[in-house]
């Protein structure tokens, strides 16, 4: 796991590799997907985007 001191000041440094993120047009809320093997990974359930995750296109 990657460590972007210092910890606890909510911030990435780089995104995240092989995950993208799309949202669901029925149920309006992103989710995250591993680009390598195309299987969805999580849902987002408190609204917005996932921090660091490129979007699809």
């Amino acid at each position: 796991m990657a460590t972007n001191p210092p910890s606890g000041d909510n911030r990435r440094k780089g995104a995240v590799r092989n995950r993208t993120q799309l949202q669901n047009p029925i149920t309006k809320l992103w989710v995250k997907r591993d680009s390598d093997n195309g299987q969805f990974m999580d849902n987002k359930t408190s609204g917005g985007k996932f921090k660091g995750v490129r979007k699809e296109k």
